[in-house]
């Protein structure tokens, strides 16, 4: 199994070269050259298996001879142990038809645990066996970063620095990602939004004596690792409620694009899905250039759904290059031009195949607050904001087909949101209970590439 970039003129890679250097040396997005697929009999016998069989078996053919047999499942067992429920992502049903996929039992209760517990030991596997040690720099809108910390923390082989926007991610999130006392971890405010942290750490990647010089490695979404473990619960889920005897549609509240280009490569693969939905909140780019064709940044405005407040959407890319029929020049040009102008256009004959793949719809403020009362009110369910996106737009799109939407976020990490909208003051987890009370150890840094830089280098030289 090798791994080409999205651009089309960085070199070829092994899994593990893949997952180790994240983006591309030519900024590009790492893609496996080809998509194994699973015939309807090994979908089957998913059936009945537990999660971490069923990742063993969806995430296999992607490994090629990285690790071996008995050490990726030993890999996936640690991965999955902490988890706070024995199905790992169980299934609610919300109304007929419609499906709760509940992703938010791991240690920082967000759907990011998945990928990131995974990689965290992937990463620590192979650098063990090449004696190496790396920088790992990540950018997040809220979630990634705390995942990251908590799957890296107290790694020896590991430096990790988390740019997060200051004073746009909740109060939960932000603890999550400086409270953590382990040396080898740094949470980085940021005077800018999500779109400008993401802007500096492929700043840090494209500058090639710095990346070489840390040994800069990424964890954010652009790393095929984390959109590979995101493809298990498409299965995992479909296959409970019948698949592949019956279609399943899925409806995936998104900002970056990666969890739902993971339902992608689910289908890729064979796993028989109808609609796949993107559900965005007021910062609607995606469903804008699905509306459009025209990708136009227009600036992020702060929302109670903070991880989907993103205008750059980087995993789109890799979409892009699937339907541009893997041309890595025409993904390069519509890259350029969004570097340079904040916008591009999706030809005609590309925009009429992603609508083919893709439907989406765009929810309000209000209508985020209305559908987590009327959620908890019929239900008993309560919604973080980001979930409740999903389960609007999914509403929308509701048909014969079974439908799920990804639940992200556990609702306590978003309690004055939850609190407004439906009245409920909703607990911690016990291990997380004195979270409030825990010393913070954060900086914050101005949205400049030079002055991270700088702070990275004084932190590696301590």
């Amino acid at each position: 199994m090798r791994y080409i970039s999205t651009r089309g003129s960085a070199p070829s890679l092994s899994f593990e070269e893949a997952m180790l250097t994240g983006l591309a040396r030519d900024g590009g997005l790492y893609v496996p050259e080809s998509v194994p697929t699973m015939p309807k009999s090994e979908i089957a016998a998913l059936a009945g298996l537990s999660y971490e069989e069923v990742a063993y078996r969806v995430m296999r053919p992607f490994i090629g001879d990285t690790f071996s047999d008995s050490e990726f499942g030993e890999i996936i067992e640690k991965a999955y142990a902490g988890f706070g429920h024995d199905a790992r992502a169980p299934l609610v049903q919300l109304a007929p038809n419609h499906f709760l996929l509940e992703l938010f039992h791991g240690p920082t209760l967000a759907f990011k645990d998945f990928a990131m517990q995974l990689i965290g030991q992937m990463f620590q596997k192979a650098l063990a066996r090449r004696g190496e040690r790396i920088t790992i720099v990540g950018a997040t809108s809220g979630d990634t970063g705390s995942a990251a910390i908590e799957a890296f923390r107290g790694l020896e082989a590991v430096d990790v620095f988390v740019m997060f926007p200051h004073g746009r991610v909740s109060e939960v999130q932000r603890r999550q990602m400086t409270t953590p006392v382990e040396g080898n971890v740094h949470a980085l405010a940021v005077h800018g939004d999500f779109d400008d942290c993401q802007a500096r750490l492929k700043d840090m990647f494209n500058d090639f004596e710095f990346r070489d010089g840390v040994r800069l490695a990424g964890v954010n979404s652009i790393n095929w690792g984390r959109v590979l473990a995101q493809v298990v619960y498409y299965f995992s889920s479909a296959v409970s409620l019948g698949a592949p005897h019956r279609k399943v549609s899925f409806t995936v509240p998104t900002g970056n694009f990666g969890d739902i280009f993971a339902g992608y490569i689910a289908k890729k693969m064979g796993l028989p899905i109808d609609k796949l939905v993107i559900a965005t909140n007021q910062n609607d780019i995606l469903h804008r250039t699905l509306t459009s064709g025209a990708y136009t940044t227009m600036g992020v405005t702060p929302s109670i759904s903070p991880s989907m407040d993103i205008q750059v959407s980087s995993n789109f890319e890799r979409a892009l290059f699937d339907i541009y029929d893997c041309e890595g020049s025409a993904v390069a040009q519509l890259m350029d031009e969004l570097k340079s102008g904040g916008s591009f256009n999706v030809s005609q004959g590309a925009l009429e195949r992603l609508r083919g793949l893709f439907v989406s719809g765009r929810v309000s403020e209000e209508e985020t607050s209305a559908m987590i009362k009327s959620a908890f009110k019929h239900t008993g369910e309560v919604l973080c904001p980001h979930s409740a996106v999903g389960v609007k737009v999914a509403a929308d799109h509701l048909g014969v087909t079974p439908m799920i939407t990804l639940a992200t976020a556990h609702p306590a990490k978003f309690p004055a949101a939850v609190k407004a909208a439906c009245g409920q003051d909703i607990s911690l987890p016990p291990r997380m209970a004195d979270l409030f009370e825990r010393d913070e150890r954060v900086t914050e840094v101005a949205n400049d590439l030079g002055a991270l830089e700088t702070l990275i280098w004084e932190r590696l030289a301590l």
